[in-house]
């Protein structure tokens, strides 16, 4: 058989076509502590300067050794981008979202006129630059974006999910701005050299908002954004926080390349429970990856593997002080095995 490129192998995995092996990739957050140590790039200094993001991105690849490189490590860059408060991580700490930035259809109207060469999102758009340059013709360039539901909840707040159960106006019109913007977003990342995109919508989940909330307020806005990837043929993949196991099927029709899934979720239902995405994951990123050992860690995805999973990777964000070697070790797996 071919023994294709990481970047070939990706491509052609993500479509269900022939490969060699599976590809050792992350659609999730990769940053590590011992990343940032071995390249010295760290946080919170990479998440806003776009050689350090594209530094610590390429660690991944280098010290650890994915198949791939990803940007940028937090999913907060976007709410920022839209005015909301932000409390600034750490070395070990991602930024989170503190304040939101819309209460009514007359704050949404002011945020229309944005410029995606501004703020960090023109940083992580840099990064990916970087990035493409070094490594586009051998590796997967991966650009992940937080998704049009749980941005819109970030911007909104904590009236969020009451204005959803009351049936707001201003709750569409979030979810159009939203992903359009998303659709806007990826679209530069293309341009700027990404193969694939990463859409990560926690608080989307079926566990959460269950499958008739999810069914008229997730699964029409992926379904935009996957629609637009697929007319320029890069891939795309949704990562979904929580049990989003009886929520797969409807998950299934956004179109969506891959479906990345989190621990909690059981493989062999889920590969059963899908018919277009492939399942990605779902190797537990703290009881495994951070506090196993490496032969419990070839354990866990002997069983997710044999379970029939798609991709073996982590199951949702990697924890920034997850050791190197356990994560060398879910890559020798994943590398080892063929479909």
């Amino acid at each position: 058989m071919t023994e294709y490129t990481p970047k070939e192998r990706l491509y052609r995995a993500l479509r269900k076509q022939q490969v060699d092996r599976m590809p050792a990739v992350c659609f999730t957050q990769t940053g590590t502590v011992e990343q940032m140590e071995a390249c010295g790039a760290h946080w919170p200094e990479a998440h806003a300067d776009a050689e350090k993001m594209a530094t610590l991105a390429e660690a991944a690849h280098t010290v650890v050794g994915f198949e791939a490189v990803r940007v940028p490590f937090d999913i907060t860059a976007e709410a920022e981008f839209f005015g909301c408060g932000i409390k600034a991580g750490d070395l070990k700490q991602q930024p989170s979202v503190i304040k939101p930035s819309v209460k009514n259809l007359e704050d949404l109207d002011k945020l229309r006129n944005y410029n995606l060469k501004e703020g960090r999102i023109a940083v992580v758009l840099e990064a990916v630059k970087i990035l493409s340059e070094k490594y586009g013709k051998e590796l997967p360039i991966i650009g992940s974006m937080i998704g049009p539901f749980s941005l819109a909840q970030h911007i909104n707040g904590d009236a969020w999910f009451g204005n959803l159960f009351t049936g707001e106006e201003v709750v569409p019109a979030l979810l159009d701005f939203c992903s359009d913007f998303n659709i806007a977003y990826a679209k530069a990342m293309v341009e700027n050299g990404a193969d694939t995109i990463a859409i990560i919508d926690p608080t989307a989940s079926y566990e959460l908002i269950g499958g008739e909330f999810y069914e008229k307020y997730a699964l029409p806005y992926h379904k935009k954004i996957a629609d637009a990837m697929k007319e320029l043929d890069v891939a795309t993949v949704l990562h979904i926080c929580g049990n989003t196991t009886n929520g797969l099927g409807i998950m299934d029709k956004a179109g969506v390349s891959g479906i990345s899934v989190d621990q909690r979720v059981d493989i062999k239902t889920a590969t059963s429970s899908v018919k277009n995405a492939i399942i990605v994951g779902n190797l537990d990123p703290v009881a495994v990856l951070w506090n196993g050992t490496p032969e419990e860690i070839a354990d866990a995805s002997k069983k997710v593997l044999d379970a029939g999973v798609g991709l073996l990777t982590v199951g949702c964000g990697t924890v920034s002080m997850t050791p190197t070697v356990n994560l060398q070790k879910m890559i020798e797996c994943a590398k080892s095995h063929k479909y």
